[in-house]
């Protein structure tokens, strides 16, 4: 075991230090140097003693709930204990004369051995209230006051989860005395403390200020040393800590004193080791003077302080003992080794060395600078005898400088510390340094809730444990302090409700304090534990087996007393005058005391404490956090607005663009042809691009911007008025022309005024031409939008007249015949001066104007001849279409294709009806295949040798078709007639090809005339059937086709007037249309919901415990949810841009699941979704970051476990959003989210598509670029954004190379047409080895 051991510190040490001389490898090394974190002192049990090891229980737990919840809820308050029972005046000396350096020696002891002050984390507050009028705390009478506490750290791994193995705080530095504060706990601190480059021999020192030697070095490295801001000087941290072995040795010039006492000891041993060893190393001159170093302080402590400390000498020691636990205990931590506290004085004095001529020395008093530069209160602080103990707190440096730590040394030998009784100085009880938010604490109250918050036991149960005697009475605790302390005891009989069993450990064995030192319980436990810190410590000094001292170095360390380390290390020192031989006592009859206490410092004689302050940990945010806010909604502005320049610098191109076309086209054309580019507004949304030409005749042509397409004709010919209105502001380029008689005015935007009055100039010539009267107008362009009636108004009018007349036609009876009552009826009065043009006709039968059909219909229904339909007269027509009998209709027909108006239907004539009924169908026929149909039907009939038929004639043609005819009962026209058209080509097949069977001669010439005829014909059932629902029944197979038939029903459903129900009706239709988008997308809504609510729930209940969520509220856990919700929406719009793979996967059976023609509205509804929990996330970081930069940095740090500061900075709104990773790629993000979705908006689309292509190109690498960098920062969670991330970027990916992986060709155009929906046709040669599938991408 011995050598496994050696064996395992060798390597550690190799590994740590490779200039360690001593190792010689493969050979035992000479000495086992003492581990600087405990680990192996004990080689039974490794783990005894170690840094991070739990403190130990002589007491059995007493947490309320057995495993954690802090003990003592039955006890009074701690703050009402601490003034009940030991307030009182300072100023009353040491019954046994120890002295302030016997007092904050004790202290570094403490510093030594003990650290379980850092809180827990996440943290636990278990806050003290404040009575309601306290008169340090609540001098207003607020009543709700509350003194922060926080609990401290535990060891989270396997305790605090049952009684079985209740919570187990930890102490973060070893029990032993093994130079922790001078050299730290690790070797990593260790090494840092020493010289990095060598000045001239100083082998073996640790680093000084400017390697003068006096001081350590600054901490620039950024070690984490404890950096409270300071109570006096509130708000501002110290900057120049000194490094020290102690993280808290700065705390206070006294601790910081004896800091820097070692420290130089050290080099002093150094330097005697030099001499004596002038060729060691410097790895074994500073081993060997740390040796030293820590053998002289364990002897101190052990053989010089405790002895007068205790009031009692410890047992010889006997030697090492493994089986002894070195662990400091709960009670030792939390309640008797703050004995010492009692001691404290409120200040302490600086004396100069002995004037041997005068005979005297100096006591200095608070100068300027040790008072903090107050100058306000100058007159309060300055020159007041000594340092005042609460106002030096994290200041230390201030008198540690000025008058160097001779002066200290040399003025806290000389003075007397406070009585041993339960009296505690006000600079602990009320003025000890706490956080910004709370700069004063009562340390007495903290003593007492750091017990409960350890589960310590009432003061009799530890007695017990202990094998004391219980106190039966309150008196019996101390009965010659209750004698000599008036109303101390009936303080604390009230103050406990006369019950003892709520008397708290520390305030029972303070109250025990004897002249001689601790009572009997805190002496006994005291003794146990150091005596347990020397005998179980294997590198003891004293331990001859550990091969550490020779018996010279031994004799040396017995030999050293701390005046020797006083004297070593202040030279300017006179060992005969300026130190007693024993300065942890100031006997009145010592003679070498030449320098005594002028008198006992009390509060009543320095300077007073600064009062408690609070602190918002927000100030200092305010301007960044506005700031950074007010710049992102400008930034939208801006952004928004660059967007509208740059569309207002494209259509100001185009216009430029517009007026060169025009003026071009002015010059090339003549005169008669000119025309003028306009943009015709066509409703509150709407507006297109337009030519305007004047003539030929009478007539003004709106065409398409190309010009071949005629948008609207507005015949001059029956008009009697012309107005122009034009608009004499906002660009004055606006105007309408109304000819009365016309269905709607032409309201036409023009580049500017010169073009738009240069139009309207034209337009007057031309209309005076036809001497047809005009008036013009000016007025505002509001007015002029108001006034005018554009085409969206006359749509909207139309879908009314339809309507009515549907309605009307629906109510008329067959039987009866009389219209006289519809047109009379309210609504149909509506629209009793509304004419129909011919194209409006033409449209609402959903023909083309210049269809043939629709050319004879119009003429047929325009009875008047006025050239426009009027209600009566659609009436009519419709009345007629579905209430009229068989021969009604044909008569009808007869008479629209009686061309000639000869009262006879001529073949040609016959000829062009069935050709205009081949059209309506889309069935294509040529000529000769119509001349062979009419020849066929006419023969069937035996009217192959007329030239013409009569009506009769014509009646009884169409008689095979009656049964159509009558049973087309239907109520809109266009079905009607599409399905007429529909059997009549069903009926001239079946009579073709019967004639054909029956009659050689009539048969059909040519094969492939033939088929392609049947083919037109089945194409045509195929496009009827796409168009309109119908019920086909044909004949059996064996029937003849003479048989066959089409039946047309129409299924009537009825629905209930009302708002609701054509809601419902309108949702039922939606639904039926588009079910598997709804599927698909509830579910995608359903999969995000749930990602959204994981985290929520996550960080709502299961991360609870990491204190995140109480500090920022529910705020994180929506925030978090939002993050994860966005990480899947903008994965998931990647897979929406796969078009190749949305390609592929349609041919496949998926498309009837799967609606992959929907995946750029899914695109966009994501993409929504996205920007929605975007806007959520940062609102809600809005907030959380508020929050966060309103909480205690050492909280922070705590949450934010990656996160680190150096500690004299307070993290402020504008470092967590600028100055971390997370925060500004935040940011970014929301720069980047900014400028995508405003330059996806319509506008940007119409205007500036490439700024539209650029953005989104790029924004995608750059949003998840950041979105990565984002997450990495793990501040709050470790990053899983690939688990979104990886799949849709690896498809996007590959979709992306395969598409740059095709290849590109050039093709001719055949063919190009704007139809009327304003889509352009395009016909092209399909390139060789082109495969083209139905619904596939091609990017032209």
């Amino acid at each position: 075991m011995m050598f496994r051991c050696v064996i395992q510190f060798v390597v550690l040490t190799l590994y740590n230090n490779s200039n360690y001389d001593s190792l010689v490898l493969g050979q035992e090394v000479e000495k086992e140097y003492p581990p600087y974190d405990g680990w192996y002192n004990n080689r039974a049990h490794p783990e005894w003693g170690t840094v991070d090891g739990p403190l130990t229980r002589r007491l059995p737990s007493h947490y309320a709930d057995g495993t954690y919840a802090p003990s003592g809820g039955e006890r009074p308050n701690p703050r009402t204990i601490s003034e009940n029972t030991m307030a009182g005046l300072t100023g009353q000396g040491s019954s046994t004369k120890r002295t302030a350096l016997l007092v904050f020696f004790g202290q570094q002891v403490v510093e030594e051995i003990l650290d379980a002050q850092r809180p827990g984390c996440p943290p636990e507050y278990f806050n003290i209230k404040i009575p309601k009028g306290d008169p340090l705390y609540d001098k207003t009478g607020q009543g709700n006051i509350e003194l922060p506490f926080l609990r401290s750290r535990y060891d989270m791994s396997i305790t605090g989860y049952s009684p079985n193995n209740p919570r187990q705080q930890l102490n973060e530095i070893t029990p032993f005395i093994d130079g922790g504060l001078t050299y730290g706990i690790n070797k990593a601190w260790a090494d840092a403390l020493r010289f990095q480059s060598k000045p001239t021999d100083c082998r073996g020192e640790l680093a000084s200020y400017k390697n003068e030697g006096k001081f350590p070095i600054e901490n620039s490295l950024g070690l984490p040393l404890a950096n409270p801001p300071p109570p006096r000087d509130h708000n501002t941290y110290c900057i120049g800590l000194y490094w020290l072995g102690n993280p808290r040795g700065n705390e206070n010039p006294f601790l910081l004193t004896f800091g820097v006492l070692w420290f130089r000891h050290h080099n002093w041993l150094a330097r005697y080791i030099r001499d004596k060893h002038s060729t060691w190393s410097d790895e074994k001159v500073y081993n060997e003077a740390r040796i030293l170093n820590i053998a002289i302080h364990q002897k101190i402590i052990f053989y010089d302080w405790l002895p007068l400390f205790l009031g009692e000498c410890l047992p010889t020691y006997t030697g090492y003992k493994s089986a002894i636990h070195p662990g400091i205990t709960h009670v030792f931590q939390s309640a008797a080794m703050r004995i010492g506290h009692t001691l404290v004085p409120p200040g302490v004095y600086r004396r100069t060395n002995y004037n041997t001529t005068t005979k005297q020395c100096t006591f200095l008093n608070t100068t300027l600078k040790t008072a903090g530069d107050r100058h306000a209160f100058q007159a309060l602080h300055v020159n007041k005898p000594g340092l005042r103990t609460c106002n030096t707190y994290w200041n230390s440096l201030e008198a540690v400088v000025e008058s160097d730590i001779d002066q200290l040394l040399m003025g806290m030998s000389s003075q007397v510390a406070e009585k041993e009784d339960n009296i505690i100085t006000p600079d602990l009880r009320g003025s000890v340094f706490g956080p910004l938010d709370f700069s004063r604490r009562d340390l007495m109250a903290l003593n007492i809730q750091r017990g409960r918050d350890h589960g310590l036991p009432d003061y009799n149960t530890a007695r017990a444990s202990f094998g004391l005697k219980k106190r039966t009475t309150f008196e019996e605790i101390n009965p010659d302090l209750f004698a000599a302390t008036p109303g101390l005891l009936g303080n604390l009989t009230a103050t406990h409700d006369d019950d003892i069993s709520k008397l708290d450990v520390w305030t029972g064995g303070l109250l025990e304090t004897l002249s001689t030192g601790p009572g009997e319980l805190f002496r006994h436990i005291i003794r146990d534990q150091f005596i347990r810190i020397r005998d179980g410590d294997r590198f003891w000094y004293e331990n001859s087996q550990n091969g550490l001292l020779t018996a010279e170095d031994l004799a040396f360390v017995q030999a050293t007393t701390i005046r020797d380390v006083i004297l070593r290390t202040n030279p300017t020192m006179n060992a005969t005058y300026d130190i007693q031989n024993n300065p942890f006592q100031a006997a009145e009859n010592d003679s070498s005391l030449y320098c005594p206490q002028p008198r006992q410092l009390s509060e009543l004689h320095m300077e007073e404490c600064t009062e408690p302050e609070s602190f918002d940990y927000f100030t200092g945010s305010e301007i960044s956090y506005s700031l950074t806010f007010a710049s992102f909604g400008l930034f939208i502005i801006a952004t928004i607005l660059f967007m509208y320049c740059l569309g207002y610098r494209s259509e100001k191109r185009k216009l430029q663009m517009k007026k060169a076309i025009n003026k071009h086209r002015s010059t090339q054309q003549r005169e008669g042809d000119i025309s003028d580019i306009a943009t015709e507004v066509l409703g509150t949304t709407q507006s297109r691009e337009v030519q305007i030409k004047l003539g030929p005749g009478k007539l003004i042509h709106v065409k398409s911007s190309s010009g071949r397409q005629n948008y609207r004709s507005i015949d001059l010919s029956k008009a009697d008025d012309v107005r122009f209105v034009k608009a004499y502001n906002h660009g004055r380029n606006t105007m309408f022309l109304r000819v009365d008689k016309d269905t709607h005015d032409l309201i036409l935007m023009f580049n500017d005024t010169e073009e738009r009055d240069s139009f309207i100039a034209r337009c007057k010539h031309f209309v005076h031409s036809h001497q047809i009267s005009l008036s013009e107008q000016e007025v505002s362009h509001n007015e002029l939008m108001d006034r005018a009636q554009t085409s969206e108004m006359r749509d909207q009018l139309l879908q009314r007249f339809f309507k009515a007349a549907l309605i009307a036609v629906s109510s008329i009876k067959v039987e009866d015949g009389d219209m006289s009552d519809v047109i009379n009826s309210r609504e149909a009065r509506k629209f009793i001066h509304v004419e129909l043009s011919k194209k409006e006709f033409a449209d609402y039968l959903k023909l083309k104007p210049n269809s043939l059909f629709v050319d004879q219909m119009f003429s047929s229904a325009d009875s008047d001849g006025s050239g426009a339909i009027s209600f009566r007269e659609f009436l009519d027509i419709m009345v007629l279409f579905t209430k009229g009998s068989p021969e009604e209709k044909a008569k009808l027909m007869f008479n629209m294709y009686d061309l000639d108006k000869s009262g006879e239907l001529s073949k040609k004539e016959f000829k062009v009806m069935l050709k205009s009924m081949m059209d309506m169908v889309n069935a294509s026929v040529d000529s000769e295949q119509v001349e062979e149909l009419v020849n066929t039907m006419l023969a069937t009939h035996g009217y192959e040798h007329k030239e013409s038929l009569t009506l009769e004639d014509f009646q009884t043609v169409m008689q095979k078709y009656s049964t159509e005819l009558s049973d087309a009962s239907l109520t809109v026209p266009e079905i009607y007639i599409i399905a007429l058209a529909y059997s009549f080509c069903k009926k001239i097949a079946f009579t073709v090809e019967k004639a054909a069977r029956k009659c050689p001669s009539a048969r059909i010439t040519s094969n492939k005339s033939k088929k392609n005829f049947f083919r037109n014909v089945v194409n045509c059932r195929l496009d009827y059937r796409k168009k309109f629902r119908i019920c086909d029944t044909f004949e059996k197979k064996n029937r003849t086709p003479e048989t066959s038939r089409i039946q047309i029903k129409v299924y009537e459903k009825v629905f209930k007037p009302g708002r609701l129900n054509n809601w419902l009706r309108a949702m039922e239709n939606y639904v039926e249309n588009h079910r598997l988008q709804i599927f698909w997308l509830t579910l995608y809504l359903l999969v995000l919901a749930g990602i959204f609510i994981e985290r929520a729930y996550f960080y709502s209940v299961e991360r609870e415990f990491a204190g995140l969520r109480r500090i920022a509220g529910y705020g994180v856990s929506i925030t978090r949810g939002a993050a994860s919700a966005m990480m899947f929406t903008y994965t998931s719009l990647l897979v929406t841009m796969c078009r190749n793979t949305i390609t592929a996967l349609r041919e496949t059976f998926l498309h009837l699941y799967i609606p992959f023609d929907s995946a750029i509205t899914m695109h966009r509804i994501i993409a929504w979704l996205a920007l929605f929990f975007t806007g959520m996330h940062i609102i809600g970081h809005s907030l959380n970051i508020y929050a966060i930069s309103t909480q205690t940095p050492g909280d922070l740090t705590c949450l934010f476990r990656d996160f680190w500061r150096t500690s004299d900075v307070l993290p402020k709104f504008h470092y967590w959003c600028w100055q971390t990773i997370t925060g500004i790629t935040g940011v970014l993000l929301t720069l980047i989210v900014i400028v995508m979705y405003t330059f996806a908006s319509d506008y940007s689309r119409r205007r500036v598509f490439q700024w539209f292509w650029w953005t989104h190109n790029f924004g995608y690498i750059f949003l998840f670029f950041f979105m990565i960098l984002h997450g990495s920062g793990f501040l709050v969670q470790d990053p899983f954004f690939y688990y979104f991330f990886l799949g849709p970027a690896i498809l996007y990916t590959l979709d992306k190379l395969y598409s740059v992986s095709r290849s590109k060709c050039e093709i001719s155009v055949v063919n190009a047409e704007l139809l009327p929906s304003e889509v352009t046709h395009l016909e092209f040669k399909r390139p060789v080895n082109f495969n083209y599938k139905a619904g596939q991408w091609v990017r032209i």
